[in-house]
């Protein structure tokens, strides 16, 4: 089942190669790239290879794809049930984040001050939208969200614009105090999809 879901994964970075090929601008990328990831989240070969992906909580990705022309990045990430995130943002990075298995809802926060002190934002909650298994949400750069886990694992694939850590900070915001955090982003953990495991 690994290799099939191998195959059909494959098939979704050459479609989403072809589609970033055909335009220039990050966010019209994203858009179009917005179905195919819906069609690779829906997929049963690659939902039933999940089952055995290893968690990837304590600030983790599992690395599936980095585009080393086009520069995208695709991850994954395995959390537990019940899962509490921090608010965030992915700095100038446009993330499609698509929902495989479990259950979760993205969190929206306004900033409502102007940034004139370093290190503190006031921020609030604008929406929330709760997805399932087969849902894509779209985050544009510096849109502070937060993704909390329902009652079972959940598994997410997220394509990337473009790489971050190692090149960008991202903020991480404290909802009591206010405090904005500078940090690099999780720890890219490569893992080869035809044999289920990390390298």
């Amino acid at each position: 089942m690994t290799e099939e879901a191998a195959r059909v994964f494959d098939a979704f970075v050459k479609d989403v190669r072809d589609a970033w090929m055909s335009r220039d601008d990050v966010q019209a990328r994203m858009e179009i790239a917005r179905p195919l990831l819906r069609r690779l989240v829906s997929d049963p070969a690659l939902l039933a290879a999940s089952r055995s992906w290893p968690s990837t909580e304590g600030r983790k990705n599992l690395l599936l794809y980095t585009d080393d022309d086009l520069g995208f990045v695709v991850n994954a990430v395995v959390r537990v049930p019940g899962r509490r995130g921090n608010a965030h943002d992915h700095s100038q990075a446009w993330v499609l984040y698509g929902l495989l298995d479990g259950h979760e809802s993205l969190e929206r926060y306004d900033r409502l001050d102007d940034g004139g002190h370093p290190g503190f934002a006031t921020i609030k909650l604008a929406s929330v939208s709760e997805g399932g298994p087969g849902s894509v949400d779209i985050v544009a750069p510096f849109a502070i969200h937060a993704e909390q886990g329902g009652r079972e694992r959940s598994v997410a694939v997220i394509l990337r614009s473009e790489r971050l850590v190692g090149r960008h900070l991202q903020n991480g915001y404290d909802l009591e105090t206010g405090a904005v955090v500078a940090r690099p982003g999780p720890e890219q953990i490569p893992f080869d999809l035809g044999s289920g495991r990390t390298v």
